[in-house]
C-alpha cells in the first residue's frame, strides 16, 4: 500500500507551475499545500493530512549565483519532512538558460543536498499537451504540435528563448552532469526500470524519461517509484513527474476516490494582471475584452523607471474596479508586442512592479478574486500580496487551479487567486474564472487518453 505521511516535497521555480502540482494531487484525492517559504511545524499543523508540501519560488528568473546562495537551505528544510521524493519543479516548457533559471545548476544543488546518486527527470505532461520523444520536447498550441525550438512562444521568449528542443543538449549548456535517457521504445516494451538502472550504471547523474502517452507515463512512474532510494530521492521535472506517479499508483488501486467537480460561483469583479507574452494569453485577453472586461495597457519600459507610469496604471485599474468593472492590466498582447531582452534584471523589475500593482489594487479596492498571468509575474505578485500558503479550491484549467490564499494579513486572507502560466487555458478562461466555473473532467482516469486543450 501507499506509505503514510508526506509523499512528495517540492520547490517550484515559479508560482504558476507550483500550483500545477497542488492541482495534480488535490484532484486525485491527495491533499496538498503550497507555502511561500519552508514551513515550520506550526505551519504544517494548520493543514492536517497533507501528502504533498511545496514551496513556491522565483528561481526561474534568477541567476546560478542566486540559486547557490538560496536553494541549499530550502532543499535541506524540505528534506527534513521525510518524504519519498524531493522535486525541483520546473515548467513543462523547460524555461531556462545557463544564465537565468538554470535547471542544471538547481539539479546539481539538489543532488548534493540529498546525497542522491542519480536524479530522474520527467518533463513531458500529456495532460498539458507536453510530450518528450527521444529526448526532444514538443508542445501543442491550438491543436497543432511544435518542437520547442520552433514553438511560437518559447522560441521567441524574451528572457529564455528555446533554441534547442533536445533536452539533453539544452541541459548540457547548464551543467556537466552526464544525462541519460529512458526512451519511449523502452517504456512501451515494459523495460523502464531496466533501462533506468542501465543508464545509472553507465554513470548518468540525470536520467530523462520520454513521456508520450498514458502508457509511457505509467511506466515512467513505475520505474521511478521502484528505483527510489532512501532517505529521499531527488527529482527534477514538471508536473509530469506527479502525473507519472499518480498513473502508476492508480494502476495499483492505491488512490482514494477523486473529489467531485465543484464550482465556486461568480464574483462581480475580477482583477487580471498579465505579464505574459504568450499568444494563448493574448487570445484570452482579446476574448475577455469582447466580453465586458476593460483593458489597460502598460508601458513596461517606463514601468521599471518611471513612478508616473505605475501611478497611471494604478489609478486606471482603481477607476474600473470602483465602477464595478473587471480590468486587465497587461504588459503585452502576444509576442509581437513584447520588449525582447536577455537582461534578467529587467525581467525581474517588470515582475516586481506588476506584482506591486496587483497587491495595491487588492488592498485599495477589496477585490476577492484575482488572476495573475505569467510565471515570473506570479511569483512577485505572490510575495507582494503577503501570501503565506495556497490550497486548491476549484480546478479551472489544466495546470491553472483557483486557489485559496492563506495570509496573516486579514485584507488578503481568504481571497481566491489563479496563477496562470502563459500556455494555460481556453480563450474564455478569464470569464470562466469570474463565473467560478470549475472543470468537469477532473474525475477522468489518468490512464485514459488525456483530453486537455490547454
Amino acid at each position: 500500500m501507499m506509505p503514510d505521511g508526506v509523499l512528495v516535497t517540492f520547490y517550484g521555480d515559479d508560482f504558476s507551475g507550483s500550483t500545477d502540482v497542488v492541482e495534480a494531487f488535490a484532484t486525485h484525492g491527495l491533499p496538498a499545500v503550497l507555502f511561500l517559504k519552508p514551513p515550520a511545524e506550526s505551519d504544517l499543523r494548520r493543514f492536517p493530512g497533507y501528502r504533498a508540501v511545496g514551496v513556491a519560488g522565483i528561481s526561474r528568473s534568477q541567476s546560478p549565483e542566486w540559486m547557490q546562495a538560496n536553494l541549499p537551505s530550502v532543499f535541506e528544510s524540505l528534506t527534513k519532512l521525510g518524504s519519498s521524493f524531493l522535486q525541483y519543479k520546473v515548467c513543462s516548457t523547460f524555461d531556462s538558460s545557463p544564465a537565468v533559471g538554470s535547471i542544471g545548476t538547481a539539479t546539481e544543488i539538489g543532488l548534493r543536498a540529498t546525497g542522491c546518486p542519480v536524479a530522474p527527470m520527467v518533463v513531458g505532461a500529456p495532460s498539458l499537451r507536453r510530450y518528450v520523444l527521444f529526448g526532444n520536447l514538443f508542445a501543442a498550441v491550438a491543436g497543432e504540435g511544435y518542437r520547442l525550438d520552433r514553438h511560437p512562444t518559447m522560441s521567441r521568449h524574451p528572457i529564455t528563448p528555446m533554441a534547442e528542443a533536445d533536452l539533453r543538449l539544452h541541459l548540457a549548456r547548464q551543467t556537466d552532469l552526464p544525462v541519460g535517457l529512458v526512451d519511449a521504445l523502452s517504456l512501451q516494451g515494459g523495460k523502464g526500470r531496466e533501462r533506468f538502472a542501465e543508464q545509472a550504471s553507465r554513470g548518468a547523474r540525470v536520467v530523462l524519461f520520454d513521456t508520450l502517452d498514458s502508457a509511457t507515463l505509467r511506466e515512467a512512474g513505475d520505474a521511478i517509484w521502484n528505483s527510489r532510494v532512501t532517505p529521499t530521492t531527488f527529482v527534477a521535472g514538471s508536473s509530469g513527474f506527479e502525473y507519472a506517479l499518480l498513473a502508476y499508483w492508480e494502476s495499483l488501486g492505491w488512490l482514494p476516490p477523486k473529489p467531485a467537480p465543484t464550482n465556486q460561483g461568480p464574483v462581480d469583479r475580477l482583477l487580471v494582471i498579465s505579464g505574459s507574452c504568450s499568444p494563448v494569453t493574448a487570445q484570452q485577453i482579446r476574448h475577455a475584452l469582447a466580453n465586458g472586461f476593460v483593458g489597460i495597457s502598460i508601458d513596461v519600459e517606463r514601468l521599471t523607471t518611471d513612478e508616473g507610469e505605475f501611478q497611471r496604471a494604478l489609478q486606471a485599474g482603481e477607476a474600473v474596479l470602483g465602477q464595478g468593472g473587471s480590468p486587465i492590466l497587461h504588459s503585452a498582447v502576444g509576442p509581437d508586442t513584447v520588449v525582447s531582452t536577455e537582461d534578467a534584471e529587467f525581467g525581474r523589475k517588470i515582475g516586481e512592479r506588476l506584482g506591486a500593482l496587483a497587491a495595491e489594487l487588492v488592498r485599495r479596492c477589496g477585490v476577492r478574486r484575482v488572476v495573475v498571468a505569467g510565471g515570473d509575474t506570479s511569483g512577485h505578485a505572490g510575495l507582494a500580496l503577503e501570501v503565506d500558503a495556497l490550497t486548491m479550491v476549484c480546478p479551472v484549467a489544466p495546470g491553472g487551479p483557483l486557489c485559496r490564499v492563506w495570509s496573516s494579513n486579514p485584507e488578503i486572507d481568504g481571497i481566491e487567486i489563479l496563477f496562470k502560466g502563459g500556455q494555460v487555458g481556453e480563450e474564455n478562461l478569464f470569464s470562466a474564472v469570474r463565473a467560478g466555473q470549475g472543470r468537469k473532467d477532473v474525475g477522468a482516469p489518468i490512464l485514459a487518453n488525456p483530453q486537455s486543450k490547454s
